[in-house]
């Protein structure tokens, strides 16, 4: 019987499609080289050309990735302490100037996608201090390194590849710098939403999310696309909140975006 189990086993194998044999995820950076390389196959066939592949190759093991995303502990605070830690106070001070300084600008992105100024000047705020900081990490490493990490491999796929297409385009290099999980720009894209939402808003033929005006467009893109109702309410019980659950998982982050918005524009 033995004997006839390792056939099975053996034959079953022998008939998996390539994609199956795929090297498994990883917990160290141990496996990460040999994971690359059989990672490239799927990107190639996902689209990513030379450049791309290039970056997957040169991409390295980000430990102080791995470091932050085992220790999340802001998303487990009182909607109270999230906002203390955040800065919400000051986040909405700096915001209502920006808003008076530059109102047209905000006024024409809600008249073009239809999301208050509020909501995506709390992002902004909430996201990078509106720009001061948008982070110290590889985005290309980062990505990668949490799509080969077994905690989150299949959430991160999709925005590694976006990540390496973004390469392919010349939006982003291997050295670009963002966010520790990979996030990118003023509001912190995750790469493969980045791709698929980004938008020139300057029209100079190339979506730049460390500028403002593409970025901000971009993050109003985004909402809009995932089903903003213009007009409508985003408090919690209200249309629009769902959609701000689409930019962040976490519930106390979804509730801090929608009582800063509203006093934003209050």
């Amino acid at each position: 019987m033995r004997r006839l189990l390792k056939v099975f086993a053996f034959s079953a194998l022998s008939v998996l499609p390539v994609g199956a044999l795929a090297a498994q995820c990883g917990n160290t950076g141990a496996g990460f080289e040999a994971w690359k390389s059989d990672f490239a196959k799927e990107a190639r066939q996902a689209g990513v050309k030379k450049l791309g592949l290039q970056a997957l190759a040169a991409s390295t093991y980000a430990k102080r990735t791995i470091a932050a995303d085992r220790n999340q502990k802001s998303f487990r605070y009182s909607l109270e302490k999230f906002m203390q830690v955040r800065g919400a106070d000051t986040i909405v001070a700096h915001g209502r100037k920006r808003k008076a300084r530059n109102p047209d600008y905000y006024a024409t992105l809600e008249r073009q996608y239809g999301v208050p100024s509020g909501v995506l000047i709390a992002i902004h705020g909430m996201e990078t201090a509106f720009g001061s900081f948008m982070g110290d990490s590889p985005v290309v490493s980062a990505i990668v390194t949490l799509t080969y990490d077994c905690r989150r491999s299949d959430f991160f796929k999709p925005h590694a590849i976006g990540a390496l297409i973004l390469v392919d385009q010349g939006a982003i290099t291997p050295a670009t710098k963002g966010a520790k999980h990979g996030e990118l720009g003023h509001t912190q894209f995750l790469p493969g939403n980045a791709l698929t939402y980004g938008v020139d808003a300057t029209g100079d033929g190339r979506v730049d999310f460390y500028n403002q005006t593409d970025a901000l467009a971009s993050t109003a893109n985004f909402l809009r696309q995932k089903g903003w109702k213009p007009g409508k309410g985003y408090q919690q019980g209200q249309p629009n909140f769902a959609v701000i659950k689409q930019w962040n998982a976490a519930t106390v982050y979804q509730q801090a975006i929608a009582i800063m918005a509203a006093r934003i524009d209050g």
